[in-house]
C-alpha cells in the first residue's frame, strides 16, 4: 500500500473512527437540517405577511388616500413598519443579527437551536418578502380587475387569483433561498449551537488535523446543496411543462 494512502487511512482513523467522532458530524448534520427546516418555515411566513402588507399598500394607496380612510393610515404604519424591518435586516449581517438575539434579546435562555431559529427565520423573512412581493407586483392589474369584476374583494382576489400564480413564478427562487439559507446556518456555532461546521471544527481541535474533518463538513454540505438544486431543476422543468 503506499504510504499517502497509509497516511490518508491513518487519518482517517483518527478523525472519524476513534472515539465515534462521526457522530459528533451527524449530530451537527441534525441539527443544522432542523435550523434550516424550521427557519425556513419561519420566515415564509413572515415574507408571506410582510409581503402582503406592503403590496396592498402598494397597490391600493392611491385610493385609500383618495377616500381619507382610516384603513389608509393604518395600512401605511404598517408597511412603514414593514420598510423598517426589511431595512435592517437586509442592511446588517446575519451573524450580528445571531449575536444580537443570543446575547441581548434572549440572554437568559438556554435553547440555542431555537434561538437559531429564530434568528435565521427572522432573516431569511426579509428576503423571502421581497421575492413575493415581486412576484406580486408582477401580476398584471388586469388580473385584479377580473377578480373585482366577478365580485371577489382585495383578499378573495389575492387568494383566489394573484398567489396561486406568484408562488409558480417565485418558486425556484423561493428554493434557492432556502438553499443559501442553509448555508448560512453555518455560523449558528457562534451561539454554542453544534451545527455541522462546528462539529467539524470541534474534531480539528480534538485531533490537530484540519485537513479530513473540514473537507467532510465542506463535501457533506455540497452534497446537500446539490440535492437541493437538483429538486429545484426538477420543479421548474415541470413548471415549464405546465406553461405549454
Amino acid at each position: 500500500m503506499p504510504e499517502w494512502l497509509t497516511d490518508l487511512q491513518a487519518q482517517f482513523q483518527l478523525n472519524f473512527i476513534e472515539k465515534d467522532r462521526w457522530r459528533s458530524l451527524l449530530t451537527g448534520l441534525g441539527n443544522t437540517m432542523k435550523i434550516t427546516f424550521f427557519a425556513a418555515l419561519l420566515g415564509i411566513a413572515i415574507g408571506i405577511v410582510i409581503a402582503a402588507i406592503r403590496s396592498t399598500y402598494d397597490n391600493n394607496k392611491e385610493d385609500l388616500k383618495h377616500n381619507k380612510s382610516f384603513s389608509y393610515y393604518i395600512l401605511g404604519f404598517f408597511n412603514a413598519l414593514s420598510k423598517l424591518y426589511l431595512t435592517v435586516i437586509r442592511g446588517t449581517p446575519v451573524v450580528v443579527q445571531l449575536l444580537i438575539i443570543y446575547f441581548i434579546i434572549f440572554a437568559s435562555s438556554t435553547n440555542d437551536i431555537l434561538i437559531a431559529t429564530l434568528a435565521f427565520g427572522i432573516n431569511s423573512g426579509a428576503y423571502v418578502a421581497e421575492i413575493l412581493r415581486g412576484g406580486i407586483m408582477s401580476i398584471d392589474k388586469g388580473q385584479f380587475e377580473a377578480g373585482r369584476s366577478i365580485g371577489f374583494n382585495y383578499f378573495q382576489t389575492m387568494r383566489y387569483i394573484i398567489i396561486p400564480q406568484v408562488l409558480k413564478n417565485v418558486l425556484p427562487t423561493l428554493l434557492n433561498e432556502i438553499i443559501a439559507l442553509l448555508k448560512e446556518t453555518s455560523v449558528a456555532g457562534y451561539v454554542g449551537v453544534v451545527d455541522l461546521t462546528r462539529a467539524g471544527n470541534a474534531i480539528r481541535g480534538a485531533t490537530f488535523s484540519a485537513f479530513m474533518p473540514l473537507i467532510a463538513v465542506a463535501l457533506i454540505y455540497l452534497v446537500i446543496v446539490l440535492i437541493m438544486t437538483k429538486i429545484v431543476g426538477i420543479i421548474e422543468r415541470r413548471l415549464r411543462k405546465n406553461e405549454r
